[in-house]
């Protein structure tokens, strides 16, 4: 069954314009390299940008093949391959047979690396924690249910636009 996707609307609103600015700030500020050397200090943690989102990525699936990682990161195979290695020298992933195809491999978490994703994960909430502390709990509710509805929106709309099939023309 082929969908017909959606037109681009010839302008978007006001505010979609300010949720787009807003989530660009958010981008921005998350992404700064003090801010990741700040959250990686205070969880103890010693790695680089790369391998903490390697090691996120890991953590929210079952154990991936490089390259479904390399897909779902957005980045190239060679990235993830001199990441993993990196994490596997360190002690926070390793290499599984994968039961589908027993000559490939699947990067899964070790103890450690588990450990060092929620010692992050919950460095990065309370940091988030005192950033909004002067929010209601009820906002708070209101802003998560929104943003998973929003990255729901984002992902549906970009499975679409990978299985739309380029046109050729002649």
């Amino acid at each position: 069954m082929s969908t017909e996707p959606l037109p681009l609307p010839a302008t978007a609103s006001p505010e979609v314009i300010e949720i787009e600015r807003a989530l660009t700030r958010i981008t921005y500020l998350s992404t700064r390299a003090r801010q990741h050397d700040r959250l990686m200090a205070m969880a103890g943690v010693p790695l680089d940008r790369a391998a903490v989102a390697l090691l996120r990525q890991v953590a929210d699936s079952e154990p991936l093949r490089p390259g479904e990682l390399a897909q779902r990161l957005g980045v190239e195979a060679s990235h993830v391959t001199r990441t993993v290695q990196q994490l596997q020298k360190s002690g926070y992933v390793t290499r599984v047979p994968d039961p589908e195809d027993g000559r490939a491999q699947r990067i899964q978490l070790t103890d450690a690396g588990r450990a060092a994703i929620d010692r992050v994960r919950d460095a990065g909430a309370r940091g988030m924690q005192l950033a909004l502390s002067g929010w209601a709990p009820e906002e708070l509710g209101q802003l998560a249910t929104l943003f998973h509805r929003m990255v729901d929106d984002f992902l549906s709309h970009a499975v679409d636009e990978e299985t739309e099939q380029p046109s050729v023309t002649a």
